[in-house]
């Protein structure tokens, strides 16, 4: 009898799936000495961004000189590949599995346009959060978990419990 990776949903078997991010955070520590994370990719991104638009604007800047004052290229970071790599592996997945389509996930009492405005706004603030925090969930929990690192722990309990907290006063949304 051949193991199969894949559910009969055709979704990835999560033990297979985890052990597969864990291999990947193994690599990512071997070959670049840092672990996984997302917002130094978006926080560049935003930096060539405002180097097209007001290139005194970054060099003026001290937070935003350090990425892309002069001649640096704010986008020459592996963080960019990686979230280029989720992307595209995404999109592979979701075509090659027969899932890919565009719909907007929501409960019956929700409109898509009020459940769009509270994606946006909810991601905009975890956004500004993780760039505030110096970092963002997948960084914390992934690479500071990984290393047993005891504020990554904490961090994490109270992401989760802020958001049960928080969802007590959206649930209606959903249900």
């Amino acid at each position: 009898m051949m193991f199969n990776l894949f559910t009969k949903e055709n979704y990835m078997k999560p033990y297979i799936a985890g052990i597969g991010l864990g291999l990947v955070l193994l690599a990512a520590f071997y070959i670049s000495g840092s672990g996984l994370g997302a917002s130094g990719a978006m926080m560049r991104s935003v930096v060539a961004t405002e180097k097209i638009i007001s290139q005194s604007h970054v060099d003026s800047n001290i937070y935003l000189a350090k990425y892309g004052a002069n001649e640096k290229n704010p986008l020459d970071a592996w963080l960019v590949f990686e979230v280029l790599g989720v992307l595209i592996g995404g999109i592979l997945s979701g075509v090659m599995s027969g899932r890919m389509k565009v719909e907007t996930n929501r409960g019956p009492k929700i409109t898509n346009k009020k459940r769009l405005y509270l994606a946006f706004g909810g991601g905009a603030l975890f956004g500004a959060g993780a760039r505030i925090a110096r970092g963002c969930t997948s960084g914390i929990a992934l690479s500071g978990g990984a290393t047993l690192s005891l504020g990554s722990w904490i961090t994490m309990l109270c992401i989760f419990i802020g958001a049960y907290a928080f969802a007590f006063f959206v649930r209606k949304n959903w249900l």
